[in-house]
């Protein structure tokens, strides 16, 4: 990368974490679910960053936020909920898929009902990562820290229905961790704090080793079913073309230099949780690389509701020009995809929800 170029980058990457779609942004009811296959799922818990953050960095202080406009244009009663995108996330269409709730909140929000804590929150934070310094280069809070809420919000629980219900609830819920771009983009492409220590490989190793902590934790805390989804395809995202293109206003293609450490950090990721898998635990790997490439590749539908450059987060704001109808692009700001493709990308993971829930 430039030299000419690194302060702007870094003050930018620090922002960023990495179909029928009309239906879907009607005002929602209280209506009751439909339980597919009538699974016996209890809750959804997720944990990581942006992708899956409903809003708990509204509840701490970082800049790492979203909760104005433009973000929740299309969201119910067009609030910005502190979700990085217009509308609803994948774990949304999956809570209401499954038969559990229209929506995954945040686990911060001190408003949440026993019933709401009880079917799932979403303890991520937008800007965090499998690295603890990614979470520090941001002020957002780190997977560790997000497993300490999780083992609290056990205690409220146990408080409430007592232990064994609480134990009950944890095995046969499903947990969710979405994590791992903003490590390769906002600490090792953009810093020197591990890219002068380790090489790309070693550094795609460190932080598997993470993840394997970190569903070893989960698992000693009574999960049972874990998904662990990959990273996107890292050299299309609308910023990072922008930062390493001479005239990125002419030339917007995929740097596929970046893409590749993504496509082969997400194989090592399948093989780690075939390996990790033990009797009565389903480990479950979520591919959106080749999704969201699929997507990135029809350039009837490729590209970014705001101009693409750097908007995220504060960047993304009330004076910002934003498209009409988001669900005609990918990317709802500089980094985010929009609901549509959210959307889409919960259709792609449905094959693989649908067998985790049959068994």
């Amino acid at each position: 990368m430039r030299s000419s170029c690194m302060f702007l980058q870094i003050m930018v990457i620090l922002f960023i974490t990495v179909t029928n779609i009309g239906a879907q942004t009607q005002p929602l009811t209280n209506k009751k679910l439909l339980r597919p296959f009538n699974n016996t799922i209890s809750a959804l818990f997720v944990f990581g960053d942006s992708t899956v953050d409903s809003g708990n960095n509204n509840y701490i202080s970082t800049v790492i936020k979203c909760n104005f406009p433009p973000y929740g244009r299309d969201f119910l009663n067009h609030i910005p909920s502190g979700r990085f995108t217009n509308g609803r996330l994948v774990t949304d269409f999956a809570a209401s898929y499954i038969g559990l709730k229209e929506l995954v909140p945040p686990y911060l929000d001190p408003k949440l009902s026993l019933e709401e804590l009880m079917t799932g929150v979403s303890f991520a934070s937008a800007g965090s990562g499998f690295d603890p310094i990614t979470a520090q280069l941001s002020g957002v809070i780190p997977l560790q820290k997000q497993l300490e809420y999780f083992k609290e919000y056990k205690r409220r629980l146990e408080n409430a229905i007592g232990e064994e219900r609480t134990k009950l609830l944890i095995s046969k819920a499903a947990f969710l961790v979405s994590a791992g771009t903003n490590d390769f983009l906002v600490n090792y492409f953009s810093t020197q704090f591990r890219s002068k220590t380790y090489t790309v490989s070693a550094y795609q190793h460190f932080l598997l080793q993470h993840v394997q902590q970190f569903v070893q934790d989960l698992l000693a805390e009574g999960a049972r079913l874990i998904g662990v989804v990959g990273v996107p395809p890292l050299g299309c995202l609308p910023v990072l073309i922008t930062l390493n293109h001479h005239s990125p206003l002419q030339h917007r293609e995929c740097i596929d230099s970046y893409s590749a450490v993504g496509k082969e950090y997400n194989w090592h990721l399948q093989n780690l949780l075939k390996i990790m898998r033990i009797h009565g635990t389903q480990l479950v790997y979520g591919d959106i690389y080749n999704s969201l490439n699929d997507m990135i590749q029809n350039p009837n539908h490729y590209g970014c509701c705001g101009s693409g450059l750097f908007e995220a987060a504060i960047f993304c704001n009330p004076n910002s020009i934003v498209c009409n109808n988001a669900s005609e692009y990918i990317f709802w700001d500089a980094v985010h995809p929009t609901q549509a493709t959210y959307y889409n990308l919960f259709r792609s993971l449905r094959p693989i929800i649908d067998s985790v829930i049959k068994q």
